[in-house]
């Protein structure tokens, strides 16, 4: 997963799917270390209008930028959602926040030819870079 790793954090577009405004929120967080590092993050989130003044997108399939890997901060049962919408749009990368993801999740994903990240933090491993 080391290389997965790798080759995720050298691409500069991501979206950050459960991306939130409360700077509590690991949403949040994670919206805002991204840019901090320099990539360009856009926020998906259907509740929310924006994001650190950035304004949000309501789902990853009405993302109209290029996208090279997808952070997903949400729920297992919201998450499968959005391995199903990554494959139909023929993204390769996608990173399952600790909590975002469950068994059947992973094996969708990797069994549909993602490369996947999950028990691993993007905060954790930007500060490692």
């Amino acid at each position: 997963m080391e290389k997965i790793i790798a080759n995720m954090l050298e691409k500069k577009n991501w979206v950050v799917v459960g991306a939130h405004p409360s700077p509590e929120k690991f949403g949040n967080k994670i919206y805002n270390k991204l840019s901090k590092f320099g990539y360009h993050v856009i926020p998906v989130n259907p509740v929310y209008e924006e994001v650190e003044g950035v304004q949000t997108i309501p789902s990853l399939k009405e993302v109209k930028e290029p996208i090279d890997c997808v952070n997903v901060v949400v729920s297992p049962k919201r998450a499968m959602v959005v391995v199903k919408d990554a494959i139909e749009m023929g993204i390769k990368y996608i990173w399952f926040q600790p909590g975002a993801f469950n068994e059947e999740v992973i094996d969708y994903a990797e069994s549909n030819g993602l490369e996947v990240v999950f028990h691993a933090c993007v905060l954790v491993e930007l500060d490692r870079n």
